[in-house]
């Protein structure tokens, strides 16, 4: 098996993911997982694909850049490029992976700031008199 190359997106990240055999390395620009991502509940969003297809993700190394964007949405780009990663794999893994909308782009971002309000729905206090 040589090198998957993969892309994911959320909100303002995106994520580009290498997948290669290997020992089970994870590097997010150039840092170690528990590194780049300290708290574990965004550890596991991004390994989340590996359980849902029930494979240990300790026979391949993951090289991830990934730029734009806060934690969170950086997070859930790298979760979708490695969905993807894994359905190039092997594509018996597509339907566990798209029940667990793990492969749907979400595509909500921040609505944008209009003039005349402080953001982008709310109002100014309304004063009758």
């Amino acid at each position: 098996m040589d090198m998957i190359n993969t892309i994911g997106r959320r909100k303002a990240a995106v994520a580009r993911v290498y997948l290669t055999q290997g020992t089970g390395n994870i590097t997010v620009n150039s840092k170690p997982l528990a590194d780049y991502f300290p708290q574990p509940h965004i550890q596991s969003k991004v390994t989340a694909p590996f359980s849902t297809v029930e494979i240990d993700n300790k026979i391949y190394d993951l090289k991830i850049n990934v730029d734009g964007g806060g934690f969170k949405g950086q997070a859930e780009a790298i979760r979708m490029a490695i969905a993807r990663a894994l359905v190039k794999l092997n594509e018996d893994f597509r339907k566990a992976l798209k029940d667990e909308k793990f492969l749907m782009r979400d595509a909500r971002v921040v609505e944008r700031k209009k003039y005349g309000k402080p953001k982008a729905r709310k109002s100014f206090q309304f004063s009758k008199r």
